[in-house]
């Protein structure tokens, strides 16, 4: 190998960084006053409460008012993470916003939020996994820390999925609601924090759940608009099969890389998607009843927003506590799926 010149400056400074650990020091959530209740959905869509609670374990939903936007969403559960952080507005260096509902095409969703907490000398981006983005970003905003780049990185799951809910076709308007939660990362010494995150993506099965209308493959027009291109999709049987599987798969690899195994898990946050879906992957991880975390009943599914909504519900209602293992898992469009391992 070519060494490098003698004179040679390293680009991170001029010393060789350790690598070192990310934790989760904060966390908030926020979501709408609105509350929409099967008994609502009834008035609306032939369905019925028993229905809808007996397939998805959903009883209500939360739905942002016309002049919340998915930033106004992120940016109160923001400001709670770092206010339970005792971190500053100034301190923040990254923010990272996972959504599929941003509040524009461009800018970023994250610059707008960076602009609604004060921020000023954050660098905002998004990313787009659905309903698997809050644990993708985890990820990114680990690397971040543990590379030295950043010292304080602040991610959000939020979404807005009312404004493309079909609110005329029962088998998808039943499932989804709106909120955000949020995560603070920062090195803590003497604390493993986020130990690994197992991810995987399957474009062969795009079309499972998707929102065809208004990128550059269909963009907006009167056809889109009448033929219903702009509403979320999904085929709710293979998406079922396909979820299991994968969660399973990569679940049981995050522990397999911790050396740990499932009893060791003080409590598993699961995305927050059908009943059905959670039940069935707690039964073949061999995970005990006591150990899942399920808020669904009050919430449904907040796609990228679900594990960080859960995540700071479980955390404050005090399922566990600093040192112990927790376990999340989410699956979404794309198709995507992550599990992430985490020391508290």
């Amino acid at each position: 190998m070519t060494q490098p010149p003698k004179n040679f400056i390293n680009p991170r400074g001029l010393h060789q960084f350790k690598s070192r650990t990310c934790s989760i020091v904060g966390v908030g959530s926020y979501v709408p006053s609105r509350i929409l209740s099967n008994a609502d959905l009834e008035k609306m869509v032939d369905t019925s409460d028993d229905w809808i609670t007996s397939r998805t374990g959903i009883k209500e939903r939360r739905i942002a008012a016309k002049h919340e936007h998915t930033s106004d969403l992120a940016a109160k559960a923001a400001q709670l993470a770092m206010q339970r952080a005792a971190v500053s507005p100034e301190q923040i260096d990254l923010i990272v916003v996972a959504t599929i509902t941003p509040d524009m095409p461009f800018p970023s969703t994250a610059c707008i939020v960076q602009r609604k907490i004060g921020a000023a000398r954050a660098v905002g981006f998004d990313i787009e996994a659905a309903c698997s983005g809050f644990l993708f970003a985890l990820e990114i905003g680990q690397n971040f820390i543990t590379s030295h780049t950043f010292e304080t990185v602040l991610v959000i799951g939020a979404e807005k999925l009312s404004t493309i809910t079909d609110w005329k076709e029962r088998n998808t308007c039943v499932l989804f609601g709106d909120g955000a939660g949020a995560a603070i990362l920062r090195h803590r010494p003497n604390s493993r924090g986020l130990l690994t995150t197992c991810m995987g993506s399957d474009g062969n099965k795009a079309d499972l759940i998707s929102m065809p209308g208004g990128g550059s493959q269909s963009p907006a027009s009167i056809h889109t608009v009448t033929s219903g291109m702009h509403y979320l999709r999904m085929n709710g049987k293979e998406t079922y099969k396909n979820a299991v599987t994968a969660i399973c798969s990569a679940a049981n690899e995050a522990l397999r890389r911790c050396q740990t195994d499932i009893t060791r898990i003080k409590c598993i946050i699961p995305h927050q998607a059908n009943g059905r879906i959670i039940e069935a992957v707690a039964e073949r991880l061999g995970a005990k009843p006591e150990q899942v975390f399920i808020n669904i009943e009050k919430y449904g599914n907040t796609s990228a927003a679900s594990v960080a909504i859960a995540m700071d519900e479980a955390s404050q209602s005090g399922r566990f506590k600093k040192g112990d293992l927790i376990l999340l898992f989410a699956f979404g469009a794309g198709l995507t799926w992550a599990a992430s391992v985490i020391e508290w």
